[in-house]
């Protein structure tokens, strides 16, 4: 038997990434970039973590920490993301126009379970980088030491530790996250969002106001803090320690896969958590690719067509009809394929040759 848990450390020293991917327009200077989200970075884990008993990798001992991540930096910026992790990680193969795109690789994240936390952690780093492309970002948050900060706001629950600050100053991880809070809402104050990244912003406004009053009030919505909260209660009722092996196995527990064991499956079971999505729109998206993207025309090629295609990749898609060569066709614009473009070409096409002719 294979059991699958989504978290990000065995224990013993090793760590396993999330990997967020974001494409960037290419003439986004990658210093300014880097500059911008280093500090971000560090702090977003106060909404993103998801939670983690004791620590790893030589660091502070500690009970609990927020990230199960943060342990396992040690560089800013790098190629690697298996030795000396970087925080932020400079591999770009953008499976799109290079001239055009870039990709931004991140590994700093954890493997959530809440489906409100990774909303959150994806859509506020969007309207982030959205924001750098566009250079509305207009205050200096530069960290003194990214490294050692992304420790001390992972082993710092009770979010009161403040960081040092390039300038000079001292600020908590709530103080830096309530700056980019306040640069977006200008942002989207002054540009047209859509209705997604709108409804983001509201629950950032509604996650940070949770952080400064209680925390613990957003056990419905982030993992780090419904973890917290079933461990404590655990640990109260059977008068345990927090280095117990039980304790630990508890914090595994709250990640694994099977929706019939999994902690956090049967916090959503017993309707303890904000869901963004419904189980019949989960399971559908495993069939359905969604209809905006280039996804639409690769997903439908291969329902349509499952006998005739050669080979799928992110940007081309290979088709092998009879004595033919093999047909490559390129996809470098992610945003075209969309159901909107490509629906009435897929509907008079009844085989992937007719496709071709169609295609010209």
């Amino acid at each position: 038997t294979m059991l699958l848990h989504k978290n990000n450390s065995d224990q013993k020293g090793n760590s396993y990434g999330c990997h967020e991917n974001y494409l960037m327009d290419r003439r986004t200077s990658f210093k300014r970039i880097v500059e911008n989200l280093l500090p971000f970075f560090v702090t977003r884990q106060i909404y993103c973590g998801s939670g983690k008993v004791g620590s790893e990798n030589r660091n502070h001992p500690c009970d609990f920490q927020i990230s199960q991540r943060a342990d396992f930096f040690e560089t800013e910026v790098a190629l690697d993301t298996m030795v000396k992790r970087p925080i932020i990680n400079t591999r770009d193969e953008p499976h799109a126009d290079r001239e055009k795109y870039r990709r931004l690789h991140m590994i700093v994240g954890d493997s959530n379970m809440s489906e409100y936390t990774i909303y959150l952690r994806n859509g506020v780093t969007a309207i982030l980088l959205s924001m750098i492309e566009d250079g509305a970002i207009d205050r200096d948050l530069s960290l003194s030491n990214p490294v050692r900060a992304i420790k001390e706001v992972s082993h710092d629950p009770g979010l009161g530790k403040e960081i040092q600050l390039d300038n000079g100053k001292r600020m908590t991880a709530i103080e830096i996250q309530n700056e980019f809070l306040d640069m977006a809402l200008t942002y989207a104050a002054k540009n047209p969002l859509d209705a997604v990244s709108r409804d983001v912003l509201e629950k950032w406004q509604h996650v940070m106001t949770c952080l400064q009053d209680d925390p613990m009030g957003l056990v419905r919505e982030i993992d780090w803090v419904a973890k917290k909260q079933l461990i404590e209660e655990f640990i109260d009722r059977k008068e345990l320690d927090w280095d117990d092996s039980r304790v630990k196995m508890l914090d595994l527990q709250y990640h694994d896969t099977r929706p019939d064991k999994g902690l956090y499956y049967m916090l959503e079971r017993q309707g303890r958590v904000e869901r963004i999505c419904s189980d019949e729109e989960i399971n559908a998206a495993v069939h359905r690719p969604p209809d905006d993207t280039r996804a639409f025309f690769r997903g439908e090629c291969l329902r349509r067509y499952p006998g005739e295609v050669f080979g799928v990749n992110w940007d081309s898609i290979s088709f092998s009809v009879g004595e033919d060569p093999v047909k490559r066709i390129m996809m470098n614009e992610p945003l075209k394929g969309s159901r909107r473009h490509v629906e009435d070409l897929l509907n008079r096409s009844g085989s992937a040759s007719e496709l071709l002719a169609n295609m010209g």
